[in-house]
């Protein structure tokens, strides 16, 4: 059985499996859904660290950890020193236990004011920004990063060697570089560099969808740990998944039908509670359209669905597109 306990600062989470922060994705009710089903952490989505926005709804929405298990990790994202210290310390006052700093985030918004991974052309910068926030928290602070700028400049190294020496207690890194977005395939050579060029624990991400891959990856890079973002989307479930694969070598069997309707049913209930019927019902028809990927008449209930306005239409036309499948299956057997 593979030993698979992470530390960072003073909190021993449950396994090595993280739940990436996703913008729009990893919202309190997946995060809380991704924990349960076997995510050793969750990740919240960026918060910018420009304190007029922390006001606004979606940032308020964004740092909303109630009934949340310890420890919560909060991502802020940013360009300025001061300005990231303070953002550090004010989500700490929130509640947050570990704070995360995105410098991999390839999105042009971001990399335009040259946050997220943009930050990786300027190493002096990333190391005051680095040094600024750690100083300024007596909570944990972790680093995502990409490999590198492009692929003529994959300085990824050089950023974790920085990081490591800046007080970052745990590095995790996606193995595309800013220039790559998420095009072509992720390359885990550089992870491996890493992970020998530095001492703090180091969490590989990536192109991870399977159990299979996940273990290649770990075995490969020698990482810490194995960070999730795509893949979990409409599949919860690759965490319970993953780790009983790293457990037993053993695939477990995909969840039933039953089970997907009801994790389904669960995470809508939990959409419209936490956003309210309008914008959860919008917020759902994604998280539905993934979930439904792959099931039998997927296509047309998909579109359907996004005709609809209300709750009460989305949980009777899921519940009647399960029935129908369940019936298909009965009568088929």
């Amino acid at each position: 059985m593979t030993k698979s306990v992470f530390n960072i600062g003073p909190y021993q989470l449950p396994n090595n499996l993280f739940l990436a922060p996703m913008a729009g994705v990893t919202d309190r009710p997946f995060r809380q859904l991704c924990r349960r089903l076997g995510a050793g952490m969750a990740v919240s989505e960026m918060i910018t660290a420009n304190k007029l926005l922390w006001a606004s709804k979606k940032s308020l929405l964004r740092a909303n950890h109630d009934g949340e298990p310890e420890p919560r990790s909060v991502q802020i994202a940013g360009t300025d020193p001061y300005m990231m210290a303070k953002a550090a310390q004010h989500n700490v006052e929130q509640g947050a236990h570990i704070i995360d700093i995105n410098m991999g985030c390839p999105a042009k918004k971001v990399c335009n004011v040259m946050a997220g991974s943009a930050l990786l052309q300027n190493e002096k910068l990333v190391a005051q920004i680095l040094e600024s926030v750690v100083k300024a928290v007596d909570v944990p602070v972790t680093l995502k990063i990409r490999t590198g700028w492009d692929p003529q400049n994959r300085n990824g190294v050089n950023i974790a060697r920085i990081a490591e020496s800046s007080g970052i207690q745990a590095l995790a890194v996606h193995g595309r570089t800013r220039a790559c977005a998420y095009k072509g395939e992720a390359e885990f050579d550089t992870i491996a560099e890493i992970k020998t060029a530095i001492a703090i624990p180091v969490i590989a991400n990536g192109d991870i969808t399977t159990p299979e891959k996940a273990k290649q990856i770990l075995e490969y890079t020698h990482a810490d740990g194995i960070m999730i973002g795509r893949a979990a989307q409409g599949n919860p479930w690759i965490f319970k998944q993953i780790q009983h694969y790293l457990d037993y070598n053993q695939c477990l069997a995909p969840p039933c039908l039953s089970e997907v309707r009801q994790t389904l049913l669960e995470h809508l209930t939990t959409l419209y509670a936490f956003y309210g019927e309008y914008t959860g019902v919008r917020m759902a028809r994604k998280h539905i359209a993934w979930y439904s990927k792959g099931l039998r008449n997927g296509n047309p209930f998909r579109q359907q669905m996004n005709t609809f306005d209300t709750a009460q239409q989305q949980l009777e036309f899921t519940e009647q597109f399960f029935a129908q499948l369940q019936q298909q299956d009965t009568l088929a057997a």
